[in-house]
């Protein structure tokens, strides 16, 4: 090897960022006067991309090169094309040559956190207008690294995802708002749909991150919350339903009731005096309230009998019907159905017995009359 080879090669170039870049998108590689050896050595590290963005002669830049992903390059006419042609090298050039280099970061950037700062106002078909917010994660990523430089790192010697925060933030709020409004969903079935809402969200999203030469990956809609005042009337509707009371019943029974414990003179004693009619009340309320749930589940049902009558199950073709009372029994033998033969059983028999050996219903065909006789031949 020659003096001039040795000497050469001592001043190769070797150009690479050492750091971790989960801080940072972009980094631009630093080196006096921007000149670049022919042959100096390039190392991609894994989860970076080079880019060469051309230098001109007058000193202007900003036209992208030549973009390397992970690996080991020599520098040469060869494997810059790009710059080739930009700088209008002859073919074997072999002197320093300007051009800016940034390594961009291609890694996924993993839970960055998005948050509704004011309430979003939005009709509701059980609550009338209210107001919601929202927070969760996204998941973000350079996808194309000659766009994001030339957009937005704006030649800046670091650029950190931080700096873009409140403006992707912005977005997605923006994306979220739009999508909620057009799903026309009800609040209480937003939360079983966060996925789909948020696979149709980042959709929207990376159309307008493609732009930048960003993508989203992921989005997450960790909660959908309520005011306070909201989240305490679904409770107390969870509360009337499972009682079967409305909110107007329920109102006036809770001012009865604080009527009656006011104390003192005649107030008290009207106070007590509305304590009982609030508790008569309240009982109503809840008979009437689960009454009229026995009624919706078995509609046309003839009322119950008084309390004590006795009701006998009838077995008539070998199924089990009833529970009848006396009454209707005795429209049973009226019409056929409830022979003497019949078995029946009522609580408090042991076994099933014919409708003759039991004395409540016996006597009802005392008092019902024979078939009529056949008529008479003619």
């Amino acid at each position: 090897m020659g003096l001039w080879d040795k000497i050469k090669g001592e001043f190769i170039d070797v150009i690479e960022f050492e750091d971790n870049m989960d801080d940072l998108l972009v980094y631009k590689f630093e080196r006096s006067g921007n000149e670049i050896k022919n042959g100096a050595q390039l190392i991609v590290r894994p989860g970076q991309t080079a880019v060469f963005v051309n230098y001109g002669e007058g000193g202007e830049s900003g036209e992208i090169g030549d973009v390397f992903q992970q690996g080991r390059y020599e520098l040469t006419t060869q494997n810059l094309p790009v710059l080739s042609t930009l700088q209008a090298w002859k073919h074997g050039f072999n002197s320093p040559f300007k051009a800016e280099v940034y390594f961009v970061n291609a890694k996924i950037m993993t839970g960055q956190r998005w948050g509704t700062k004011n309430p979003i106002t939005m009709r509701d078909a059980d609550f009338g207008i209210v107001r919601v917010r929202a927070f969760g994660t996204y998941s973000v990523r350079v996808s194309d690294p000659t766009k994001f430089i030339g957009d937005l790192s704006g030649g800046s010697a670091a650029f950190g995802l931080d700096s873009l925060q409140d403006d992707l933030r912005s977005r997605v709020v923006n994306e979220f708002t739009d999508a909620i409004g057009e799903l026309k969903m009800p609040v209480l079935d937003l939360a079983s749909q966060y996925k789909e809402l948020g696979e149709t969200i980042a959709g929207f999203l990376n159309k307008g991150f493609g732009d930048l030469g960003l993508e989203i990956s992921r989005f997450l809609i960790e909660n959908i919350s309520l005011p306070p005042e909201v989240e305490k009337a679904i409770d107390q509707r969870g509360a009337m339903g499972a009682l079967g009371v409305n909110y107007m019943q329920k109102s006036a029974a809770d001012a009865m009731v604080n009527a009656s414990q006011n104390e003192g003179g005649a107030g008290g004693m009207m106070g007590a005096g509305m304590g009982m009619g609030a508790g008569m009340q309240m009982g109503n309320m809840m008979g009437q309230a689960f009454g009229g749930q026995q009624q919706q589940q078995q509609p046309g049902a003839a009322p119950p009998p008084p309390p004590g009558a006795a009701q006998f199950h009838v077995s008539i073709n070998g199924q089990q019907q009833g529970p009848f009372p006396l009454e209707q029994l005795k429209g049973m033998i009226g019409n056929g159905q409830l022979t003497k033969e019949t078995y029946v059983w009522k609580q408090g028999m042991a076994n099933w017995a014919a409708a003759s050996e039991v004395p409540e219903v016996i006597a009802l065909f005392g008092a019902t009359p024979p078939p009529p006789p056949p008529p008479p031949p003619m």
